[in-house]
């Protein structure tokens, strides 16, 4: 895999990091444990990138894609209808941001 292709897959999480860094700034105090573990998931992902770069090992794209799996299953639980601590549209630009890093990732996996 070249470089070229190593670079892409962070900087399209990093667009992706960067909107959600800001959207879960305004999810309100008393869900602030939520946020931090959302957050902590977001940023162990970066590392879990670079690991699977760094090594030949499937098992560490495995672990990457299992965290962008935990990911998107917090972002749906914040825009859960009962609870909306983000709107539809919020969680829709997310998810298609986190998809594009996911295609990224499984066509990896495939190889």
């Amino acid at each position: 895999m070249n470089s070229g292709k190593k670079l892409i897959i962070i900087e399209k999480y990093e667009d992706f990091a960067n909107y959600v860094y800001l959207v879960l700034q305004n999810i309100p105090r008393k869900h602030g444990v939520l946020k931090e573990k959302i957050i902590q998931l977001i940023f162990e992902q970066v590392e879990l990138f670079y690991k699977a770069v760094k090594s030949d090992s499937k098992s560490r794209l495995y672990e990457a894609d299992a965290n962008l799996a935990s990911i998107r299953f917090y972002l749906r639980f914040l825009a859960n209808e009962n609870r909306k601590l983000i709107s539809q549209k919020q969680h829709q630009t997310a998810s298609i941001k986190l998809a594009e890093v996911g295609k990224i990732l499984n066509s990896w996996i495939k190889k």
